[in-house]
């Protein structure tokens, strides 16, 4: 066997005791993507082997538990009433299940932007293939 007959398999949830629930902690599917992704972006950047929890928390704690109730399928409402340190085991499992998407996927863009926006001069923006409208000429 190889490593693609393993990749056919549907994964294997982590089960973690949260809250006082038992909640099986799997990839997201597709259809979570988009929303989740949005929801991180502010926090890609600060996402890492070993991520600062009680730093994101109080930075951009809204992201956070958000990402965590998509992650979770569980309400805003639910993520927010957790004590901190279930929380932090909550975002734990949440993109350890899920850290082949932020490796492959968001790390990746971070660094695309970031490398773009590295190369602006400060004060100009990108061309968009038009001219300033201070620049257009009248022809009649």
């Amino acid at each position: 066997m190889d490593a693609q007959t393993f990749a056919a398999l549907p994964p294997v949830a982590e089960t973690v005791i949260i809250g006082g629930e038992t909640l099986d902690i799997t990839p997201l599917k597709v259809g979570e993507l988009p929303i989740f992704a949005r929801t991180i972006r502010p926090i890609a950047g600060k996402l890492g082997p070993d991520p600062d929890w009680l730093r994101l928390l109080s930075e951009d704690g809204e992201s956070v538990i958000l990402a965590l109730a998509i992650a979770c399928r569980r309400p805003p409402d639910w993520v927010s009433g957790l004590a901190l340190d279930d929380a932090i085991r909550l975002a734990e499992a949440v993109f350890g299940a899920n850290a082949d998407f932020f490796i492959r996927r968001v790390v990746p863009e971070i660094t695309r932007v970031s490398q773009t926006l590295g190369t602006l001069i400060p004060g100009q923006m990108p061309s968009s293939g038009s001219s300033d409208p201070a620049t257009v000429t009248p022809t009649s």
